[in-house]
């Protein structure tokens, strides 16, 4: 639905659902594909283990909630009819993200960050204010966003415990879509951020990922 012809209580309304359906545990979302962890056998983890692997997806749930919030964000204020569609397409696909990650945590009985809120609200205002300067600046930060991910997951597949094979599995899937992501974003015409604000960039996520571990 096009978020210009609704007027501003509606789209307070939708927005307040999408977000209270990405924070809210427990919600009634689900997943258009099962997650990997199923497709793994269970192992008993060491409490350090378990902890470890729990602070690690906890920070990749992080992440799937800040995605939510920059997809809704571009989607609300693009100004192509097709880049809307794209992003709204592209959150749907990053809810199978954000399930796995919830459903994994619930294993290794944990919690979700406390400060999701508040990196939704922020994650959302950089969306829709790349959205409103332009479709090719609001693609482009979609771009690099997903870089800064994939490093992240990177370095989780390497910090993850060897014996805690499912949370392994969620990582590499994430990591092969969100690279596709960062691709098409590219394809469709995002512009390149130049390296200074990519460093920028990793600055702020670094912040989000510390914070989201241990909080």
């Amino acid at each position: 639905m096009n978020p210009k012809a609704l007027n501003l209580i509606d789209q307070f309304i939708i927005q307040a659902d999408q977000a209270l359906r990405t924070l809210v545990a427990g919600n009634d979302r689900s997943c258009e594909r099962p997650s990997p962890a199923m497709q793994t056998q269970a192992t008993e983890l060491s409490d350090a283990d378990r902890k470890l692997s729990a602070a690690l997806m906890r920070v990749n749930h992080t992440g799937e909630v800040c995605a939510q919030a920059l997809y809704q964000g571009q989607a609300l204020t693009a100004k192509l009819p097709q880049i809307r569609l794209e992003m709204e397409k592209a959150a749907e696909e990053e809810i199978d993200h954000l399930v796995w990650c919830q459903d994994r945590l619930d294993q290794l009985n944990s919690h979700t960050s406390l400060l999701n809120p508040l990196w939704y609200g922020m994650s959302f205002a950089i969306g829709a204010g790349a959205g409103l300067i332009s479709d090719k600046m609001s693609l482009g930060f979609v771009a690099a966003t997903e870089d800064q991910v994939c490093k992240h997951l990177e370095e989780h597949l390497q910090k993850l415990p060897a014996d805690d094979q499912q949370s392994r599995a969620v990582v590499t899937q994430m990591l092969e879509d969100e690279a596709k992501h960062a691709q098409t974003a590219l394809d469709a015409g995002g512009y390149r951020f130049p390296a200074p604000v990519k460093t920028l960039m990793s600055l702020a996520s670094r912040a989000m990922t510390k914070t989201s571990y241990h909080i």
